[in-house]
């Protein structure tokens, strides 16, 4: 199982304030609807309170310790262990936030893509710090909108050796 998390951050890991994202590219968007659509896709409750209702074509998976429900079509998920438990047969999974959620499960991740935008923002939520030794990066796009440049980059786990 490959997990790959999939996140806009800026400057300074800027991910979100008042449970929203900080910016809106529509390329960006676009990507993200393109690269997750058929795959599951992992994410804690306050993401998927801010979601504007459930995204068509991926499998939502909620990690949470709440004892809740909600559509009977979401996987809700209680711990890790669960959560590594009921994904292995998925070939691929993405990891969309929010920034609890990034934390626990780098460790568990082969891969990163990041949209990493020329700009900072005042924010409450953070992408996790990580050693850019351990990965390797390639950037897959540059871009310009709002007059703010941003680009894309896949970061591959370098494999321990």
């Amino acid at each position: 199982m490959n997990m790959t998390m999939i996140a806009a951050i800026g400057k300074n890991l800027e991910l979100g304030k008042d449970n929203k994202l900080i910016w809106h590219f529509k390329e960006d968007m676009s990507f993200f609807k393109n690269e997750t659509m058929g795959k599951p896709i992992i994410m804690g409750m306050k993401t998927y309170d801010s979601l504007p209702g459930l995204l068509p074509g991926r499998q939502h998976i909620v990690l949470t310790r709440r004892n809740i429900e909600l559509d009977p079509t979401v996987l809700v998920v209680h711990s890790i262990d669960e959560l590594l438990e009921r994904i292995k047969e998925y070939p691929e999974v993405y990891v969309i936030g929010g920034a609890s959620v990034y934390k626990e499960l780098i460790d568990y991740s082969n891969k990163m893509i990041l949209t990493e935008i020329d700009a900072e923002s005042e924010a409450d939520a953070y992408f996790p710090e990580f050693n850019k030794e351990d990965w390797e990066s390639k950037t897959i796009g540059e871009y310009e909108e709002n007059n703010i440049s941003y680009k894309r980059l896949v970061y591959t786990r370098k494999k321990v050796r």
